[in-house]
């Protein structure tokens, strides 16, 4: 009988889940595993060695009864049902004070449900969001809990221990109550999904658009790393661009067809900003056109009904780079900023209380959006906590000022081309828009109004007004 109080404990043995035992037990924390599959359970402890305090079980008594009080466990199983699934297992075993931590993609409102679900039990139900796959869960991931403030404290020196590293500090944070995590890494990934579409877009324009060669395309993302564009996704595009197919000799990315998944966080994001009427326009256009491109038979169809006979850009290809450049750095921002305010948002809304400076520290390692753009964010939050939009804070709007003009010649290369750039423009309109004192919606009042009696306000006194217009 193995007499070991555990100092955690992880539920599900996949890859992640193994993953992060290892990573728990290279910091020298005592973890054990459960899983339903014997040769999982095996297969952690002869991964971790005989020198590592790792255990895995099949036993849910067991795996209950051996850590220590009050119990750790985080689950690490696929979100909806296997997550309910799992807490009903452990519940019976679990004691008041313990806490249960869901590592996976959850839905936000699911870990409200969870939280109070589990508080009629006395026990601490955290949602807690991590990103930067299967390598990250190894090696360092960012990790964005959200729960009891005061049960955090349990969880604190393991997380911050396993967590990426930027500047030597851990990229987890207490971010806020209920399901604050869940809800921080739903943002987080409909911000991926933006900065991806950009990335789309930017390969598109200057493959299909004016004609670089693949050797060129890769070279360009490789340069691009190196400078304010450096980034998680600039860096993988640039060695996904280099890679060549054993079959066919190829560029493997030009094998891959054109039809793209998703698993809905982008779409919860966009569906969730329209409740509570936060424009999000680039991570909108993102999901949309992964929609479109499931049309794969129709597009052919179109494409011969309705070519686009456009030549490939005339232009100064060294100039066409540097503008690029200046456009993508001005459209990754604007989905920063777009998603950021979302958060601000829904923080108001669900009595988070997330700090945005904290957001966007451990948003710098680890994560599938890191960036060195996120160093001037936090900076950003750090100078102004109540800042309602990154557009406003003078340095950054400053570099959006300065760039826009490139932005704008790209997008009427783009439409002159016939190459759809719908997440640059999004990401212009938002500029635009926000910083447009005045906008046409006083006709959409009107019209309101007109055909169906909805009232309208006036700017030259208060109240509310109705017009016979015919």
């Amino acid at each position: 009988m193995n007499n070991l109080q555990y100092e955690f404990g992880m539920v599900g043995l996949g890859v992640m889940g193994q993953n992060l035992m290892l990573n728990i037990a290279d910091h020298n924390f005592s973890v054990i595993g459960l899983d339903l599959d014997p040769f999982k359970a095996a297969a952690v402890e002869e991964e971790a060695g005989a020198d590592k305090q790792v255990r895995g079980t099949i036993y849910v008594d067991e795996f209950v009864r051996s850590i220590r009080k009050p119990r750790a466990v985080m689950l690490l199983v696929p979100a909806g049902k296997p997550v309910d699934a799992a807490i009903a297992t452990l519940l019976p075993l679990l004691e008041p004070g313990d806490i249960v931590v869901d590592g996976g993609n959850s839905y936000f409102p699911d870990t409200e449900r969870r939280v109070l679900e589990l508080e009629k039990k006395g026990v601490h139900f955290f949602g807690m969001g991590v990103s930067g796959g299967e390598k990250g869960a190894r090696f360092g991931p960012s990790m964005m809990p959200g729960g009891n403030r005061e049960a955090y404290e349990r969880l604190r020196p393991v997380f911050e221990a396993i967590a990426a590293k930027v500047d030597g500090e851990p990229c987890v944070a207490y971010l806020g109550s209920g399901s604050a995590g869940n809800y921080v890494k739903m943002v987080h990934n409909g911000i991926e999904y933006g900065i991806m579409q950009l990335i789309a877009e930017t390969y598109d324009l200057l493959k299909r658009g004016a004609g670089f060669s693949d050797d060129e395309l890769q070279n360009i993302f490789q340069e691009w790393n190196n400078t304010e564009l450096q980034s998680f996704l600039i860096e993988i595009t640039g060695e996904i661009l280099s890679k060549m197919d054993d079959e066919t000799g190829q560029r493997l990315v030009t094998m891959i067809s054109d039809r793209a998944r998703s698993k809905g966080t982008g779409k919860w994001t966009s569906q969730n900003a329209m409740d509570l009427q936060v424009p999000v326009p680039t991570i909108d256009m993102a999901v949309l056109m992964r929609d479109m491109s499931k049309y794969k038979e129709d597009r052919v169809e179109a494409a011969k009904a309705l070519p686009n006979d456009a030549p490939v850009l005339d232009v100064n290809r060294t100039e066409l780079v540097d503008q690029m450049r200046n456009a993508f750095y001005f459209a990754m921002i604007s989905t920063y900023a777009q998603g950021l305010a979302q958060l601000t948002a829904a923080s108001e809304s669900y009595k988070y209380g997330l700090n945005l400076q904290d957001v966007a520290k451990i948003w710098r390692g680890g994560c599938i959006i890191r960036a060195a753009c996120l160093s001037d964010i936090r900076a950003a939050y750090a100078a102004n906590p109540q800042l309602p939009t990154l557009l406003l804070d003078p340095k950054i709007g400053s570099d959006l000022l300065a760039r826009q003009a490139d932005l704008r010649e790209i997008l009427k290369a783009a439409i002159d081309r016939g190459i759809p750039m719908p997440a640059f423009m999004a990401s212009l309109a938002y500029f635009d828009a926000y910083r447009s004192e005045t906008l046409p919606t006083n006709l959409i009042q009107a019209q309101r109004d007109y055909f169906g009696a909805h009232t309208y306000e006036r700017v030259d006194r208060e109240g509310i007004f109705h017009t016979q217009w015919n």
